[in-house]
């Protein structure tokens, strides 16, 4: 298994939580932000880094500014 910071894990969890509120599958929200769902799935399942580009992506198909999926209040790892 790769290592990833525990950044990237909170992001993981934090794009996981945000996509389950807005009732969206995997393959949605991939289609959404323009990313591979195998990308997206390698990011939920803490396996692989998202690019900046990526979290840019993400961010603007869950209607969040980049900066706002970084804060991680409350959020358990």
């Amino acid at each position: 298994m790769t290592r990833i910071s525990t950044l990237a894990q909170k992001f993981a969890i934090r794009i996981r939580f945000e996509r389950i509120k807005k009732k969206l599958s995997q393959e949605k929200l991939a289609e959404l932000a323009g990313i591979g769902r195998s990308t997206l799935t390698q990011i939920e399942g803490q396996t692989s880094s998202p690019t900046l580009d990526v979290v840019e992506k993400l961010a603007k198909a869950l209607e969040y500014e980049p900066y706002e999926l970084l804060i991680f209040n409350n959020l358990q790892i």
